[in-house]
């Protein structure tokens, strides 16, 4: 039985999107009513122990999601198709250009997690690791990971809905598969990708995707989404929408 998913358009162009650590696959709904549904198919998916799939049991690893991702592209008969991944989905859509590299046409990495890893200070370690248990350690990860900006409330319904629609269990081991999993030797860098970060990002920023992402994919470009943080998504909807779509528009066969 394939991971829980739900499908927005009916294009020829077919696209995979990941979510990441405090979403599920209904993460990226404030964009979905602006994506074009005659020219891409895309397919939004829950990982184990997120969203419909959160009674399920699992290793919730980076290897997991991307193995799920194929057989759910697999069961959907999509033979090629390209990737968007917010925060960890970016380092999982990575992980399928791995794994199936011939079946990728582009990567579209939100804000993402490099294949890399991240390096924490042990107080922000603590922080991070806290955070399956405590709403108010949620709550500050959001807040600081979009510049502290943002009103309370929303910060407040982002940590209350990540709390919902993921356990603690897969939301804790979910952590460290994506901070100390490091497959970076593995890439060939073969695949046009479009890196979005936001401005208000304080560590998935430019400075980190220079060191990254642009060292290890040729064809490569990093762009800045003004007035927005970790989740543009939520932040700058409208711009999100079209920065994907311009950049997939331009993949061909």
């Amino acid at each position: 039985m394939p991971n829980t998913y739900h499908q927005v358009g009916n294009g020829p162009h077919r696209v995979l999107v990941l979510h990441g650590w405090f979403g599920d696959a209904r993460a990226f709904e404030p964009i979905e009513a602006w994506l074009s549904g005659d020219l891409f198919t895309y397919v939004f998916m829950d990982y184990r122990g997120y969203g419909g799939m959160k009674d399920a049991d699992g290793e919730y690893s980076i290897d997991e999601i991307a193995l799920d991702a194929l057989s759910l592209a697999d069961e959907l008969g999509f033979s090629r198709f390209s990737l968007i991944g917010h925060s960890m989905g970016g380092m999982a859509i990575e992980r399928i250009a791995v794994i199936a590299p011939q079946r990728v046409r582009a990567l579209v990495p939100v804000t993402p997690v490099p294949c890399g890893g991240i390096q924490f200070h042990s107080d922000g370690r603590a922080l991070f690791d806290g955070a399956a248990n405590r709403q108010a350690y949620r709550e500050t990860i959001i807040d600081r990971s979009t510049g502290n900006r943002l009103p309370s409330s929303w910060i407040k319904w982002k940590a209350a809905y990540s709390s919902t629609r993921s356990s603690s269990k897969a939301f804790a081991a979910y952590l460290r598969a994506w901070a100390d999993t490091d497959f970076s030797s593995e890439i060939t860098g073969r695949h046009p990708t479009k890196v979005l970060v936001g401005e208000h990002d304080p560590i998935f920023n430019m400075e980190l995707m220079a060191k990254t992402y642009l060292r290890r994919y040729p064809l490569a470009s990093v762009e800045v989404i003004g007035n927005a943080g970790h989740y543009p998504m939520n932040e700058t909807p409208l711009a999100l929408a079209q920065l994907i779509e311009r950049f997939l528009l331009d993949q061909g066969e």
